[in-house]
């Protein structure tokens, strides 16, 4: 099983995340920010990830910190449960639509960081939540995951819906990407011969 428990501490945040690559899309989340839980909960029913994550952050201040670190300790803990990504499919895209709202996602376990995120949120609160906060969530999980990410809303009305849309594809693509390929088993997936670091 690839499942590991990666923990982050500083002065602004203590976090903790439990992830198992092969679940069954299990979550549980304590991290004071509701709506933020309910995006990653579409990241782990949507990827059939079991994850786990307990937060303590100065949300006296605001979200900030404890979005943008949970998104480092998650992409920490997403590089150490793939591993050498020998005999994985690499790749991963999906299209998601919820109503009036249709996102896509592409992944590439490359070994190197890169987010394109062209989002125009309709409104920039969705409740209490500051949606520039995903931003940073995912700047932080694809620099420790070493992933190259690009996030497309392609179309959408509703802020809700279009969060919802995006975080539901990253679900599914992060799935695709990580499953076995029988065909490629004990093989890297690169001309390279290696997709780390």
């Amino acid at each position: 099983m690839r499942q590991i428990t990666a923990c982050r501490n500083t002065l602004e945040t203590q976090i903790t995340v439990t992830l198992n690559l092969d679940g069954t899309g299990v979550s549980k989340f304590d991290t004071g920010v509701p709506f933020f839980e309910h995006m990653l909960d579409q990241i782990a029913r949507h990827g059939l990830f079991d994850i786990e994550i307990k937060a303590v952050g100065d949300l006296h201040i605001d979200a900030h910190h404890t979005v943008e670190d949970v998104g480092i300790t998650l992409g920490q803990a997403f590089a150490q449960a793939v591993g050498d990504k020998k005999g994985i499919r690499r790749y991963g895209h999906s299209y998601v639509p919820l109503d009036e709202a249709l996102s896509r996602v592409v992944v590439d376990l490359s070994g190197r960081p890169c987010l394109e995120y062209n989002v125009e949120y309709t409104r920039a609160m969705i409740g209490n939540f500051d949606v520039d906060l995903f931003g940073e969530f995912f700047r932080g999980f694809i620099n420790h995951a070493a992933i190259s990410l690009h996030i497309d809303n392609l179309k959408g009305q509703n802020a809700h819906h279009q969060a919802e849309t995006i975080f539901k594809a990253l679900g599914r693509a992060l799935r695709m990407a990580v499953e076995r390929d029988e065909r490629m088993a004990g093989m890297t997936p690169s001309t390279k011969g290696t997709l780390v670091g």
